[in-house]
């Protein structure tokens, strides 16, 4: 994680157009359904949020609880921890494809915009049942 003063620039710099208007719009999205500032991650993620994890291999650390990255062939969508069948949102949702912790959307306006607030609002959700989220 970085700090929240390299938020507006990374912003700023996304390419191609289209995706810097994309990246305003669901940056203001996750503010509204979180309440929380963006955090940049890896130089490329916006995260809302934190949590800290122990797997039973004894593996910790501390990742986003939430976030985006507005990448050039697609965004990615960050619902965490990828552990709940999220199918009865997703089938509402519009064209996308999916990872085990991760949304590919190739242009918001495949999506309905609404279904995406329930989805990471879902997601957050199904975290905190795991381990306590901290806001950012």
């Amino acid at each position: 994680m970085t700090d929240a003063q390299d938020v507006p620039r990374f912003l700023n710099d996304v390419t191609p157009e289209r995706r810097h208007r994309e990246a305003a719009v669901l940056n203001a999205l996750f503010q509204e359904v979180t309440g929380w500032q963006p955090r940049l991650w890896s130089g490329s993620i916006l995260g809302y949020g934190t949590y800290d994890y122990t797997y039973a291999s004894g593996r910790s650390g501390t990742f986003l609880a939430t976030g985006f990255s507005p990448r050039k062939a697609r965004l990615s969508v960050y619902i965490m921890p990828g552990y709940a069948d999220f199918g009865h949102i997703l089938t509402d949702l519009g064209k996308h494809k999916t990872g085990k912790s991760c949304l590919y959307i190739n242009k918001l306006e495949d999506v309905d915009m609404q279904v995406l607030k329930t989805l990471i609002r879902a997601g957050l959700d199904d975290l905190a049942t795991r381990w306590p989220v901290v806001p950012t």
